[in-house]
């Protein structure tokens, strides 16, 4: 565990979120370097090792932040719960920023979160304390068996928390047949797609 005035950031930069609950809304991102849970289909590969990754000072990253027309940031990894993110998110509520955070969970929540999109995975599952502050469960389809652990996770999350599936990128020609099928006869599901991938957008 880093210390929390320093982080490793793979990158930063200000578009629309692409997926989930907010698709469509402009956001500033911030992506953390870090992740020791290995799905075989992540498209951020890239951020996996944390010392690829220049240590930046927070109040940097935060200054970076507040010179976009959004009150709204993301930070998302790698897993960023790898790292203490309590100075971060003060900084950016001292600025009068909307906090968003996008983890699998595995790891103790740190930092205060307006939003929180829980994205579970098989191989490294949640803490358990993580599910009663998911505000979104967004579980990601790449076969069949994948239903059977989005419903487990339903189970454990608030009543008011908003599900969503997403079908993996790499699958999704075969995929996306089933999962309307599978939202159909599951009603509390709500479909998402990686919009920002369609539209060619970071």
């Amino acid at each position: 565990m880093l210390d929390e005035m320093k982080l490793p950031v793979v990158e930063e930069f200000f578009s629309l979120q692409g997926e989930g609950y907010h698709v469509g809304k402009p956001a500033y991102f911030i992506r953390l370097g870090g992740c020791d849970i290995g799905c075989s289909w992540c498209d951020s590969r890239y951020s996996w090792k944390e010392n690829e990754h220049p240590l930046m000072d927070v109040r940097d990253i935060v200054k970076k932040a507040t010179e976009f027309g959004t009150d709204s940031v993301v930070v998302t990894g790698g897993e960023p719960l790898r790292w203490n993110l309590d100075y971060l998110c003060n900084e950016l509520k001292v600025n009068y920023k909307k906090t968003f955070l996008e983890t699998s969970g595995a790891y103790e929540i740190s930092g205060a979160w307006d939003w929180v999109c829980l994205s579970p995975k098989k191989n490294m599952p949640p803490v358990e304390s993580i599910y009663e502050l998911a505000d979104e469960l967004k579980v990601i389809v790449h076969d069949n068996s994948d239903f059977e652990w989005a419903e487990k996770n339903r189970q454990l999350v608030r009543p008011d928390c908003m599900l969503f599936i997403q079908p993996e990128w790499s699958n999704i020609k075969i995929i996306i047949p089933e999962i309307v099928e599978y939202v159909k006869c599951n009603p509390v599901w709500r479909v998402s797609l990686q919009a920002h991938k369609y539209m060619r957008i970071p």
